[in-house]
């Protein structure tokens, strides 16, 4: 397993927001909980390949945006926002050397925080970040491989990762306020805590689905299902609309 990774901006604290408050970033601390986070995907047996660093790009530590990694290809992304888009070349020539690319192109906007994957089949948040052009571009260019993928529509939140992530082999964590869970081909389904509206990105890697600290409560749902987490302070990051998922693209 490979994770693809990139450095803390030290203009963090300049980051797009769509649905949360500014607030102050502590960027210092910031590195020091991404550097955890590396340790940990390190710990599990992930060998780490940093990104080059992009310090004039407030949002480049959140690379999952900027490509759709799938076993026989990597579709690289055209992040819905202009301030992002310069951070999708770096990605490309690192994931040149691991797949075929393929591209997302203009009128087409997708972010890789939308797309959700459960084996052959890809659901997409139909978000402010990622279009219907892009959705379809994704369509057409996996279609080919066997794959399908489907619009979803979703609400209140960034992206569709912001409101279900995936824990094989069979398990949904959603935020049913923000997408219908009825959506998803899983056979089980957890809630997140009332309490914890955020808490359900998580990012499962060899058996261990790591969660944010700030969400005990929905951590001890997924612990009753049997499942091994870890739990990760991610709070200044959080700051900036991020979670586990966000901060890295990883390949089988």
């Amino acid at each position: 397993m490979i994770a693809l990774l990139r450095e803390v901006s030290p203009s963090l604290a300049a980051c797009e927001l769509s649905f949360l408050a500014r607030a102050p970033i502590d960027v210092e601390r910031a590195r020091a909980q991404h550097a955890h986070y590396a340790a940990e995907l390190t710990a599990l047996g992930c060998s780490i390949e940093w990104l080059a660093p992009l310090p004039e790009n407030a949002d480049a530590v959140f690379v999952e945006d900027t490509a759709v990694v799938l076993p026989e290809v990597a579709v690289i992304t055209r992040p819905g926002v202009a301030s992002r888009r310069s951070e999708v070349e770096s990605v490309a020539a690192s994931l040149a050397g691991h797949r075929p690319l393929k591209r997302i192109v203009t009128p087409g906007s997708l972010e890789g925080g939308d797309v959700v994957r459960i084996g052959r089949d890809l659901y997409v948040g139909a978000s402010g970040r990622s279009n219907a052009a892009g959705i379809e571009q994704l369509r057409t260019a996996l279609a080919p491989l066997g794959y399908n993928v489907a619009s979803v529509e979703m609400r209140d939140c960034l992206h569709l990762k912001s409101a279900v992530t995936f824990i094989p082999p069979d398990i949904v964590l959603v935020n049913r306020a923000w997408v219908d869970p009825d959506v998803f081909d899983a056979r089980t389904v957890i809630e997140v805590d009332d309490g914890e509206p955020f808490a359900a990105n998580t990012l499962t890697v060899q058996g261990v689905t790591l969660v944010n600290a700030a969400f005990p409560r929905t951590e001890e749902r997924l612990r009753e299902a049997g499942l091994t987490t870890c739990a990760l302070d991610v709070s200044e990051l959080q700051k900036a609309e991020a979670a586990l998922t966000c901060m890295s693209l990883m390949l089988a």
